[in-house]
């Protein structure tokens, strides 16, 4: 079965997404930060102490969740030129990698994900010692 141009042409919206969703992660992460480091209503040094170890690594992770996106997306874009100039076996094999690149991606953001979880879990710590 030969692959059309028409193939990793689909991917094209949905990489398109994930890396505006990655942006989106990133710019609240940064919010969150400068709120952290906001002298007026801080947190105690303790949560904020406890936070900055979790934020430097979702970081860092989102930087490769969004490098791994990109190249996924330029792997997708060499498939289809390769297609277009009739390299089938070439096409076939970038838009693999591609595929593989965007599985990378979407395992970093998972893995942000869990991280995040336990930020909020800090966060909700300061509720139980009030009551």
């Amino acid at each position: 079965m030969d692959m059309t141009i028409t193939t990793p042409s689909l991917l094209f919206p949905a990489i398109s997404l994930l890396l505006l969703a990655y942006t989106n992660r990133f710019v609240t992460l940064t919010n969150v930060i400068r709120q952290l480091s906001a002298p007026e209503g801080s947190p105690s040094k303790e949560v904020v102490r406890r936070q900055i170890v979790g934020l430097r690594k979702r970081l860092q992770i989102i930087r490769l969740m969004q490098a791994s996106g990109v190249m996924s997306f330029v792997f997708c874009t060499l498939s289809m030129f390769a297609l277009l100039l009739q390299f089938y076996l070439l096409g076939q094999f970038l838009f693999a990698v591609s595929l593989i690149l965007l599985v990378v991606s979407l395992l970093f953001s998972f893995y942000e994900v869990n991280i995040s979880t336990n930020a909020i879990n800090i966060e909700l710590e300061k509720f139980d010692e009030k009551h």
